[in-house]
């Protein structure tokens, strides 16, 4: 799709459009240290408490101890990723026409912090079956909300930060975050959960999630200025942005072949909520081994960051993907193989990193597909696509954990995994000498 100019203004000659563009770049470097630390702390503090929601350890484990079913936790998981089924192509047809997305962050994040905070409460004042629907409720709920923020911060990121400091910027934030998270992962495991503070530590860790979280979207609102493209997109219908998606698909053969691979490790998700209940089989699950196995997690993805972003900014992403995808395939296939303690906590690092890996290399390749003013709609078609695969993933994990144990499942997600890099490494080329041309 070709860019076009906002049919509310005057169609500028060619000139008046570079000017324009000059006057965009001027202001993304003015604006660069102040928008820089924006993105810094939004990123350092929230990561820092989305990793305690988002890590697989202490919502499975929870979601466990309520209802004592694998069942209740695939469907959990599932719950959240379907959230980000439609809500990121409505985010992205809703943003995409405006000069300015901040306010549409600021509400799509906010709702996603009272969500967490939901699920906590829930754990002090219900019990039983009431409290499992809520907190699959709330889980759905923030989801949903996570989904919309994925596309307007993404967005965000995109107009604020030059692609050359990309790399190191989440690098650094993902750094400082991962050694808080790391930190409050131990402290959380070892004294909340273990010593059930407050009368449960599980809301106790959740409430200190909220918190973080909370604290980083107030530095973004407080810090962040916004420039104003040269160009947007005409508003249009929601409907009508849902059928251009095969084209904007079939434009490029690399972006097309990028979102399979992105929907394979997203269905290879399917172990991901049963790395800690598989530990559980093998010996105690004690509120010190969820928090050391989800600090080991969190350290992982502190190291890990400052190679994956350095290297990505020298190279490109697609580098990082593919090492990503085969630390994962390692990982999981160590913690499937050998049950000694020293293993799994190799294992889990492992997968810290390439969770981090995955997460760093995705959220920024997709940045650099194509034309500038297609950007939200194609961060909205990849976060639509993977979590499509990633809501059925845990939910058929669980059933199939249920059926045919664990080890059925690692399998399932090895399997994927091994596809997925397969389809790299022969129809992905790295897209930022194309990113760049298209601007």
């Amino acid at each position: 799709m070709s860019a076009k100019i906002d049919p509310l203004e005057p169609v500028a000659a060619e000139g008046d459009l570079a000017e324009r563009e000059a006057a965009y770049e001027k202001f993304v470097w003015d604006n660069l240290k102040r928008n820089y630390l924006g993105n810094y702390l939004h990123g350092m503090l929230g990561m820092t408490g989305f990793r305690l929601v988002n890590a697989p350890t202490f919502l499975p484990a929870y979601l466990h101890q309520v209802s004592g079913s694998n069942t209740i936790v695939g469907l959990g998981l599932a719950l959240q990723q379907l959230g980000g089924v439609l809500a990121p192509i409505f985010a992205g047809s809703q943003v995409e026409h405006r000069k300015k997305v901040m306010p549409a962050a600021m509400w799509m994040g906010g709702l996603g912090r009272i969500a967490i905070l939901c699920i906590a409460i829930s754990g002090w004042v219900l019990k039983g079956p009431a409290l499992t629907a809520a907190l699959l409720f709330f889980i759905a709920m923030f989801g949903l909300f996570m989904g919309a923020q994925r596309v307007v911060f993404s967005l965000l990121l995109s107009k604020v930060i030059p692609l050359s400091r990309r790399g190191r910027l989440q690098a650094w934030r993902s750094f400082t975050g991962s050694l808080i998270a790391a930190v409050l992962a131990w402290v959380a495991g070892k004294y909340f959960i273990g010593h059930n503070l407050f009368g449960n530590g599980y809301s106790t860790t959740f409430v200190f999630a909220f918190i973080l979280t909370s604290l980083g979207l107030s530095a973004l609102q407080i810090l962040l200025r916004e420039p104003e493209p040269p160009t947007t997109r005409p508003q249009a219908r929601f409907r009508e942005r849902l059928r251009d998606f095969p084209q904007l698909i079939a434009q490029d053969r690399g972006y097309a072949f990028f979102l399979v691979v992105q929907m394979m490790s997203s269905s290879a998700r399917i172990a991901t909520p049963f790395y800690i209940l598989y530990v559980g089989k093998l010996m105690p699950l004690t509120g010190t081994l969820i928090g050391s196995l989800t600090t080991t997690l969190l350290v992982a993805d502190m190291l890990s960051n400052l190679i994956w972003g350095n290297l990505g900014d020298k190279t490109g992403f697609r580098l990082v993907l593919l090492f990503a995808i085969v630390t994962w395939l390692a990982a999981t296939v160590l913690l499937l193989e050998l049950h000694t303690l020293p293993a799994i906590y190799l294992a889990f690092f492992g997968l810290g990193a390439a969770q981090a890996g995955y997460l760093m290399s995705t959220q920024t390749m997709i940045l650099e597909f194509g034309h500038r003013d297609d950007l939200p709609m194609r961060i909205a078609v990849s976060a639509t696509a993977e979590s499509i695969t990633a809501t059925a993933g845990p939910l058929l994990g669980g059933w199939m954990a249920d059926l045919f144990g664990y080890s059925f499942v690692f399998g399932a997600s090895v399997g994927m995994l091994s596809a997925g890099l397969l389809i790299l490494l022969l129809a992905v080329k790295e897209p930022r000498g194309g990113r760049l041309a298209a601007l």
